[in-house]
């Protein structure tokens, strides 16, 4: 049975993770390439494709039988790559494109790493405030080395919760979201919206909200969230109540 160092993937890719956030702060004030892949607030810059070509360039010149799955690659290939038992890394190389085009300072990189279809490492890092959230499995979840706990309170009307109210502009999700903004704006403290599903889900871990709802979503986007809000206490679960990537 192939055994595999966990430890050394993670020591690994953190170092690869912080040195491209450097990517991001040289980036975030410079005039970019902006092009939309489809839809108007799905946008792309050169940027984002530099980090993910950059970080799967890298980890596969160390790991040349890890594959990978990253949004950039996927959106131009228009299909997404079937997940296998494999080492894979899933890689988000800029979370909050439209935070990062407006120089609104919530933007991240989000990198996890699969084995076996399970979630073993995950990071998250916003360079801009010097966040960095971690985890590995069964070994708790971490920001800038600290350990973090997601929130005790369970009162609903006592709770901080984000959503991401722009989804309404697909018709699809117009009267859901809506509805459940409404309910949300009545029932609790009040509704926070960042714009990054990935650095969300690790404010959800460190307890600074409680929870986090959102409509059509992508593996990249939640792969290292997942793992960290977990190892933090929490869990996430899809719109039906049912665990996802297991």
């Amino acid at each position: 049975m192939e055994s595999y160092d966990i430890e050394e993937y993670y020591n690994v890719a953190e170092e690869l993770v912080l040195k491209a956030g450097k990517i991001i702060e040289n980036g975030i004030s410079s005039k970019k390439s902006v092009k939309s892949k489809g839809i108007d607030w799905d946008l792309v810059t050169e940027y984002d494709r530099k980090i993910e070509d950059d970080l799967q360039k890298q980890l596969s010149k160390i790991y040349p039988r890890h594959k990978f799955i990253g949004e950039e690659s996927t959106a131009e290939k228009r299909c997404l790559p079937k997940l296998t038992d494999d080492p894979t890394w899933i890689i988000d190389p800029i979370d909050g494109t439209t935070n990062f085009v407006h120089r609104f300072p919530h933007t991240c990189i989000s990198l996890a790493l699969l084995i076996n279809k399970k979630i073993e490492i995950g990071m998250v890092y916003n360079p801009l405030m010097r966040q960095f959230f971690s985890a590995k499995k069964q070994k708790g979840a971490f920001l800038n080395g600290h350990p973090i706990k997601t929130s005790d309170i369970t009162d609903l009307s006592q709770t901080l919760v984000a959503m991401e109210p722009w989804i309404a502009k697909d018709s699809n999700y117009l009267v859901t979201v809506y509805s459940r903004m409404h309910a949300l704006i009545q029932g609790t403290h009040g509704i926070r919206s960042l714009g990054t599903a990935a650095l969300t889900l690790c404010y959800v871990a460190m307890g600074a909200i409680e929870a986090y709802h959102i409509e059509s979503i992508d593996a990249w986007d939640v792969a290292a969230g997942k793992l960290i809000i977990e190892e933090a206490g929490g869990i996430v679960l899809d719109t039906a109540g049912m665990n996802i990537l297991q």
